[in-house]
């Protein structure tokens, strides 16, 4: 791009990938590390100290990590998309990097444009494992994968998830796949769905593992996401085996807003 004038605002999207490790969540919270914060600060550098909001496509909560979250930000200095993504991430700490910078549409916000999220919890379904578990739930007992993927597919579909979340204004949301994988002593359970609530997944997991364990009948899953009240008492599993991978943009006119709470 040339000719670019500086000081006309353009909007722009890019891909972000954190360790959540260190951070108190995705979402700006006074006095707190968070994902969003980092950002913005960064973002006001190249900006000569001015402040500007990022958006993401997921408020992951504190401990989560992401892969493939999406951020739509503003910015009105004159560098082209390529050489403002090399300054922005040269501007970020170890355990964030961002990627992928690209012009947007205005107004572009990726919490109304994602057309689907989808997110993954690791297990080390093995010995003690220091390095793996950082970033995977470590469990020694061994897990019937093939059980918990026959219940998996209980959650798939459009149901009110309010036994597997925290109170939203709708608990409703449309889950398209859950699937449950063993790679040696890797477990990976992926979730897709066009939007989560918060907690949501980590609630699934935590009722998936009971089932894995021998401890819940595959067929109560279903009981539990049609119950009043949470379910497992609200149990969910550990922060910290939990990663954004994926945002897919695009949403058509007409479909729900995408708004994403999982944290």
């Amino acid at each position: 791009m040339t000719g670019v004038r500086e000081g006309v605002p353009r909007r722009f999207r890019a891909r972000v990938e954190y360790d959540g490790t260190d951070f108190s969540g995705f979402q700006v919270n006074p006095g707190e590390r968070t994902v969003q914060g980092v950002l913005e600060t960064a973002l006001a550098r190249l900006g000569n100290g001015v402040e500007q909001r990022v958006d993401g496509a997921g408020r992951t909560d504190a401990g989560v990590h992401a892969s493939g979250q999406v951020i739509g930000f503003t910015y009105a200095g004159r560098l082209t998309a390529t050489d403002l993504g090399r300054a922005f991430d040269a501007l970020l700490p170890r355990d964030v990097a961002v990627r992928d910078v690209r012009l947007a549409p205005v107004g572009f916000n990726p919490r109304y444009a994602a057309r689907y999220r989808e997110y993954r919890y690791t297990v080390w379904n093995g010995p003690r494992s220091p390095l793996r578990e950082r970033m995977a739930l470590g469990m020694r007992a061994p897990l019937d994968t093939d059980a918990m993927a026959r219940a998996g597919s209980a959650f798939i579909g459009r149901h009110d998830f309010r036994a597997f979340a925290a109170a939203d204004r709708t608990s409703v949301r449309t889950v398209s796949s859950v699937r449950v994988r063993r790679d040696g002593r890797l477990v990976t359970i992926d979730v897709r769905a066009d939007a989560f609530l918060r907690g949501m997944v980590r609630r699934m997991v935590a009722v998936l593992l009971e089932v894995g364990l021998g401890k819940m009948e595959e067929t109560s899953v279903r009981t539990a996401l049609a119950g009043p009240g949470p379910a497992l008492g609200g149990a969910s599993a550990p922060a910290k085996g939990l990663c954004l991978r994926r945002v897919a943009l695009g949403r058509s006119p007409g479909e729900p807003n995408g708004e994403d709470e999982e944290r």
